[in-house]
């Protein structure tokens, strides 16, 4: 295929879109939109939370859209999502009455329920498994007949009690203030500085995942955040409902049930120091919040240490600065100024380039 310079403004867009189209079918072959759904979770998962919209369907056929590309699938869903129409809002998600796929605590060996270890690649030899080139349908059938039959598998779950709940009965945790203020929508109101907490963590579930994830190390590596211990990560379940609109007041029971979604909780435990006079000082705990749709546990971790990191009310480092982070993890604001530098910027450069020749010319003459 021999490549055209095409002059001329929708010759060229056509073209280049053609060509676009070229190199995602030029093998001949394209993934079925249900295939990419199910054989590529994470990125699904990913994609949904960074575009705040929970549609594996939808986000499996922006991926291949995108041919794969995250920044380039979530920009299609956050497009997909502005011209749904926002009908209702949920009821407050239960997340302990989540029906339970995984759950860990890194603080306690032992914890009610046991630790459920779950589906995660924390537990696998990380080498490249050559068989998975030529496995066929016929070895994947047998193999799942064999795996559905055992006792206990990934859908077999249940219900377990918080871990959290157990330090908070001991008076261990610092008391908090319960914010009672109906949560506020950052999609419908734009974020004000200084920010409430509610706002915080939809932008930090939203954020993009490699930014909430270095931002939040930097927090954990050594800007101003004591090390954490994960008190409780959970995947799991939890149902969606909306209230009755044709009922009155806030009965709880009088509601419609929509379904379920998958999520990862986290509570991080974050050791704080509180001065008792006279050079002494008590160790509390603060509990850092993560929640992202999906599995995307680093994620939620990361948030987990940026949620605690932005309540500090005296700014010492930058993942403590609420405007410095939340304005630059989402992954849409970020892409879309990054390029845009691709845009013609000849007015602005030639008008550069003239006044360095003007100065040059001028120190020559000098």
């Amino acid at each position: 295929m021999a490549y055209i310079a095409v002059k001329g403004g929708k010759e060229a867009i056509d073209a280049s879109r053609d060509a676009l189209k070229y190199d995602r079918v030029k093998s001949g072959k394209s993934p079925d939109v249900s295939l990419v759904s199910s054989s590529m979770g994470a990125l699904v998962d990913q994609v949904m939370s960074e575009s705040s919209l929970y549609s594996e369907t939808m986000a499996a056929l922006a991926i291949k859209q995108a041919q794969g590309s995250p920044e380039e699938a979530v920009f299609l869903m956050r497009a997909f999502r502005s011209t749904l129409p926002r009908k209702h809002y949920t009821r407050e998600v239960k997340t302990d009455e989540m029906r339970v796929t995984r759950r860990i605590s890194a603080a306690f060996k032992d914890i009610p329920g046991g630790q459920v270890l779950g589906t995660s690649s924390d537990y696998t030899h990380r080498l490249l498994d050559y068989h998975m080139i030529k496995e066929s349908p016929e070895e994947l059938k047998a193999w799942l007949e064999e795996y559905t039959g055992q006792e206990v598998t990934p859908e077999k779950v249940k219900k377990y009690p918080k871990v959290i709940d157990y330090i908070r009965r001991e008076g261990l945790l610092r008391e908090v203030v319960s914010e009672e203020e109906e949560p506020a929508d950052v999609t419908k109101r734009s974020l004000q500085f200084p920010s409430r907490r509610s706002e915080r963590l939809q932008i930090l579930t939203r954020g993009q995942t490699g930014a909430v994830t270095a931002l939040g190390y930097a927090g954990l590596r050594g800007y101003g955040v004591l090390h954490p211990t994960v008190g409780e990560l959970r995947v799991g379940h939890v149902a969606l409902e909306i209230p009755n609109p044709y009922g009155e007041g806030d009965d709880e029971d009088d509601s419609y049930y929509l379904g379920e979604i998958r999520l990862t909780e986290v509570e991080s435990l974050i050791p704080v120091s509180t001065p008792k006079g006279q050079g002494k000082s008590d160790v509390e705990f603060e509990v850092g919040y993560g929640i992202c749709y999906g599995q995307n546990e680093t994620k939620a971790i990361a948030m987990s240490i940026l949620d605690q990191a932005l309540e500090t009310e005296e700014v010492e480092f930058p993942t403590q600065d609420e405007e410095f982070v939340l304005m630059h993890i989402d992954s849409v604001e970020a892409t879309g100024f990054i390029s845009h530098l691709k845009l013609p910027h000849y007015v602005t450069f030639q008008a550069k380039l003239d006044s360095l020749r003007k100065e040059g010319k001028e120190s020559g003459n000098d």
